[in-house]
């Protein structure tokens, strides 16, 4: 499979603080690739770097064959690139349908247009009974699921999932992973952030682990769960014990 995504020797410094530190990553067309990581690792920092919120202090960025390091967040978002964020950001005081048409409007001529597409992303993410209630009233699992549909709603080649099963019950998650390899099936390149292990591991086709903003290892599932970096920074010695 080609590279959808580029990332190459990556550095993000705030002041003496160094979030990422030389980082190389592929995102191959199609698959779902697994962020993993301590807090602080520096993953949201790399997401940002991906989505254009901040620009790395070094490195460069390729997505789609083309350099992305310099482009703002709109421009990459028309180029195909999208994201959730891990603390859920919603417009509380429109409608579902609204918030979703914001996300639309970065492909639709019209307002009709964008309607018509957020009325089908959400009835694809499970929320059309749902599309006049306003934002404030969701739950939050709703609201989680809210975000995806907006984001999807762009229309992306490539979506950035941070934390996006955080906080929902077995049975919400396992909702969670259908949607994300629903998703998948449509075409688009799913790169997630995860701190949930069952969920992430059987989900996944590879995981890339940061710790402390480096990338320490990477792999197949099984691979990752076994490497013994991973385990000394991240999944303890419980896991060891669980997995002998």
């Amino acid at each position: 499979m080609s590279a959808l995504l580029e990332v190459r020797d990556l550095t993000q410094r705030f002041g003496g603080l160094v979030a990422n530190a030389d980082v190389s990553i592929d995102v191959r067309v199609g698959e779902i690739l697994g962020l993993i990581g301590p807090n602080g690792a520096g993953k949201s920092t790399l997401f940002n770097a991906i989505a254009g919120v901040r620009k790395p202090t070094e490195g460069r960025i390729g997505f789609a064959g083309r350099d992305v390091t310099d482009l703002a967040a709109p421009q990459r978002c028309a180029l195909g690139i999208a994201r959730t964020f891990q603390v859920v950001k919603s417009f509380e005081t429109m409608s579902v349908v609204e918030n979703v048409m914001v996300g639309a409007f970065a492909r639709a001529a019209s307002a009709r247009e964008a309607r018509e597409k957020a009325r089908a992303v959400l009835e694809f993410t499970g929320l059309g009974a749902r599309e006049n209630a306003m934002a404030q009233e969701l739950t939050p699992p709703e609201k989680r699921r809210l975000e995806v549909a907006r984001a999807l709603a762009t229309e992306p080649k490539l979506l950035l999932l941070d934390e996006a099963m955080t906080g929902l019950t077995p049975a919400e998650a396992r909702q969670g992973v259908e949607l994300v390899r629903a998703i998948r099936e449509r075409g688009v390149t799913i790169v997630m952030v995860e701190h949930v292990m069952e969920i992430v591991m059987p989900l996944v086709d590879r995981a890339i682990v940061l710790d402390l903003g480096r990338v320490i290892a990477e792999g197949a599932p099984a691979d990752i769960v076994r490497d013994e970096r991973v385990i000394t920074a991240y999944l303890g010695e419980r896991h060891r014990a669980r997995d002998a």
